[in-house]
């Protein structure tokens, strides 16, 4: 582990300005994206909807870095260059979802464990030959009726830490996503009380494991009321609430916080995002403030598109307009 190497690429990642596209849907999830505008997830549609998003022309002016699905990382552009090589040749950083996903936590009903620790040192190997520079794993805690567990939090923890470890022993930017889901009715107060509980655990197993912060990023839920709440938080209690969990929770030496979308809708995460980044100008937050996300950057390009190659010029100006607004989201100079 080279950790100058691994710092110089976490903070290009969350350079001013710029944030992560994350385009590591798997086949089942893209397969769902793609109903909603009757297209047919094939592998060839799948790589033509990629490589659209990845050649918008200046993109990269918002985008510092793209997190594939296994599937891309493998793929060639319609010009015969891998993916990878179309990514770095248009001034943006390659990075790869290894996780294999959530399923259900052993002696729980309702809780999930992420898997995909076998094998995984082996995995991280192969994806930095084929010229990923960073990772990304996804844990997932859901607020209910007496659930999150501290079981499902400590075994969540744990494994993001080991990932995070095996990341940087093969030369990779670990992103660490501990997401508490927005799903259900529960107010901004719980969602804090769970993130804060989580945040202290991931961070706790991270130090337990060497794991060095200066080489990761933390992908979190922004703090929110559930989905489902009669009365939901407006901006400015989520961007106070956010910002003090994690001053709470998250240590000065990680270079920055990439927030995931998370089930919000594309003017509500840019909003939210806005709010986050003009408080934090107050409250001298040490990391950088930054995005990383997939339907708040893709849903208006995909409705674009349409499945239909002669739309891609549009659906990429789409996907640039998107781009341009989170950047502004993400300096705190949003406006509407």
């Amino acid at each position: 582990m080279n950790l100058q190497t691994l710092s110089k690429i976490a903070t290009a990642l969350v350079a001013p300005g710029k944030g992560i596209l994350a385009a590591d849907e798997s086949s089942g999830t893209i397969k769902k994206r793609f109903d909603s505008i009757n297209a047919e997830s094939t592998e060839i549609n799948r790589r033509n909807y990629r490589e659209m998003l990845f050649t918008t022309n200046k993109v990269s002016q918002f985008i510092s870095g793209i997190i594939l699905f296994d599937e891309t990382m493998r793929q060639n552009s319609n010009n015969g260059i891998s993916l990878v090589e179309t990514i770095t040749n248009n001034g943006m950083i390659p990075g790869i979802k290894v996780d294999k996903g959530a399923k259900q936590l052993a002696g729980s009903t309702s809780e999930t464990i992420t898997e995909g620790l076998d094998g995984l040192r082996e995995r991280m190997e192969e994806y930095n030959q084929l010229g990923a520079k960073f990772t990304k794993w996804r844990g997932v805690i859901e607020i209910g009726d007496c659930i999150p567990t501290q079981y499902c939090i400590k075994t969540n923890a744990h494994a993001l830490a080991r990932f995070a470890a095996l990341s940087q022993e093969a030369g990779l930017v670990p992103i660490v996503e501990p997401e508490v889901l927005m799903d259900g009715t529960h107010d901004i107060d719980a969602c804090m009380r769970v993130t804060e509980t989580t945040l202290r655990e991931v961070y706790y197993e991270l130090g337990c494991q060497n794991v060095a912060l200066e080489g990761t990023l933390l992908k979190p839920n922004m703090v929110l009321s559930g989905k489902n709440a009669t009365d939901r938080a407006p901006k400015e209690e989520v961007a106070e609430k956010t910002l003090a969990s994690l001053m709470n929770t998250v240590p000065s030496s990680v270079p920055g916080i990439v927030f995931l979308s998370g089930g919000q809708s594309d003017e509500e995460a840019t909003v939210n995002l806005d709010s986050i980044n003009k408080a934090s100008k107050m409250t001298k937050a040490p990391w950088q403030l930054s995005f990383s996300y997939g339907r708040g950057l893709q849903a208006a390009p995909l409705k674009e598109w349409k499945g239909v190659e002669s739309n891609a010029k549009a659906a990429q100006k789409s996907f640039y307009q998107r781009a341009e607004v989170t950047s502004a989201a993400r300096e705190g100079t949003y406006s509407p």
